[in-house]
């Protein structure tokens, strides 16, 4: 369905069921699959691929070249710049700015009003040094939070509400504050980690509230938690 006021200009591609709502814009290029949603007054430029179920809500652009996966949300105000890539089952919650040069993985979660950036050294004049980001699967960053380009943020990893993120986080590991700092593990689930097993050169961790078990190396376990086993 495409609400009269909408415009979907000639060469646009939209698959079955694409719902493209009061002020929309879809460019030509853009390649829509089956299911997907643009909300009132939301953008999607030319040459960006949109996955089948995406919901794309009210005010977000979606920038030229842009590939967005399967059943990701796409919340109030987003900004995905140009080629950026976005993994399905993501979400993107209202007001997050993803910029050029960053890759998120699947199933994803980032915040309100976080912001990646994507130049080390930014100027109003000259050319921009597009310094690249990557959000493994499975990784959350929480409102607000900035995560300084250059970094990869690990699978399941979760980065705190505010916390600037200036160095590689890995996978499964908790960080905080102001530069972002190791603060524990979290487990698939979201949920804080204890004390754990050694096993081999392994630690051995279980999530008190759903069970399941992770396994992170000796040498991080120690290095982030400050204790040997």
């Amino acid at each position: 369905m495409i609400d009269p006021r909408a415009k979907v200009e000639e060469g646009a591609v939209l698959g079955e069921g694409v719902v493209v709502m009061e002020g929309a814009i879809v460019r030509r290029g853009a390649r829509l699959g089956m299911g997907v949603l643009v909300g009132p007054y939301a953008i999607v430029d030319s040459g960006a691929i949109i996955g089948a179920g995406t919901r794309i809500w009210h005010f977000a652009h979606v920038r030229e070249g842009a590939v967005i996966g399967e059943k990701v949300v796409v919340g109030k105000g987003v900004y995905v710049d140009h080629h950026v890539e976005v993994g399905e089952g993501s979400k993107l919650e209202n007001f997050v700015s993803v910029f050029h040069g960053v890759t998120i993985g699947r199933k994803v979660f980032v915040g309100p009003h976080a912001t990646f950036t994507n130049d080390l050294y930014p100027r109003a004049e000259g050319e921009w040094e597009t310094c690249e980001t990557v959000v493994e699967d499975g990784a959350s960053i929480g409102a607000n939070a900035t995560i300084v380009c250059g970094v990869r943020i690990g699978s399941y990893a979760m980065v705190g509400a505010g916390a600037v993120v200036t160095k590689d986080v890995p996978p499964h590991v908790l960080v905080l504050g102001v530069p972002a700092r190791p603060r524990g593990f979290v487990c698939y689930c979201g949920h804080p980690l204890g004390r754990g097993v050694l096993v081999g050169d392994e630690v051995l961790l279980k999530c008190p509230k759903c069970g399941r078990e992770v396994r992170v190396p000796k040498e991080l376990y120690s290095l982030v938690l400050k204790e040997e086993l």
